[in-house]
């Protein structure tokens, strides 16, 4: 199943735009957080990520019993993660969240995310190890993890092999269409009007990570509305100083 990146770089604003009258007060702006789309429609799919995007798309005929989804912070895991959850009725919990009753209500359920796998000793390694046992007796797991299961230190030896031998779908660095797709939606989810120059321009500049475009459109959002001026170029360029004076 493919769900396309937006095809417009412009969106209409619900509202007429504020003229820029610099000599006014900057007006106040209080912090309202961002409510963040989880539906299938909403997640933006390129070369880097189509491969995970395609194994949520084949539930429920997974190559196996248990299925792995690797990438950075911030590459759309959780959100992947959520679309299964919708689909499947499945739960999710973190791994170091992982409790002998997860184990017996899995029993139950046979559908189960478990995310942010990651090397712990004690329980949390044994609970996933006897996790993965009881799938392969009739259960599906989607596991996450920021790194391929290769590279994860688990102390527990049958769980790193077994962890090892699972189906894997890695999901790469942001490329430049996923990350001109995410700016795109980020503006359109804050409703401001955005030039395709501005998008290309950013694009060109900021690092490739979801936080750091998260990040980015909050501050030119921000800058916008306490100096009354459109989103432009000089604003980006504006905003992208202070990431780096933040930074410095």
């Amino acid at each position: 199943m493919m769900i396309p990146i937006p095809s417009a770089l412009s969106k209409p604003s619900e509202v007429d735009p504020v003229p820029d009258i610099s000599s006014e007060p900057r007006q106040l702006v209080f912090d309202l957080p961002q409510l963040d789309a989880f539906e299938a429609e909403d997640f933006l799919v390129s070369r880097c990520n189509q491969a995970a995007v395609d194994l949520i798309g084949q539930w429920p005929q997974w190559p196996g019993h248990a299925v792995i989804i690797a990438g950075p912070a911030g590459s759309g895991k959780s959100h992947l993660v959520s679309v299964w959850r919708q689909r499947s009725d499945g739960q999710a919990v973190a791994m170091a969240d992982l409790t002998a009753e997860t184990a017996l209500h899995f029993a139950r359920t046979r559908k189960l995310a478990i995310e942010d796998v990651a090397g712990m000793t004690g329980d949390p390694e044994q609970i996933l190890f006897h996790l993965l046992n009881q799938a392969r007796e009739g259960g599906q797991l989607l596991l996450t993890m920021r790194q391929p299961p290769g590279q994860l230190e688990i102390a527990l030896p049958d769980l790193r092999s077994r962890l090892r031998a699972l189906p894997v779908a890695q999901i790469d660095a942001i490329d430049d269409a996923l990350l001109s797709g995410l700016l795109v939606k980020l503006f359109a989810d804050r409703q401001l009007s955005i030039d395709p120059g501005v998008v290309k321009y950013l694009t060109l500049r900021i690092e490739r990570s979801a936080a750091v475009a998260q990040d980015v459109v909050a501050r030119i959002d921000r800058l916008a509305l306490t100096t009354h001026r459109k989103v432009s170029r000089v604003l980006a360029s504006e905003a992208l100083a202070s990431v780096d004076a933040d930074g410095e």
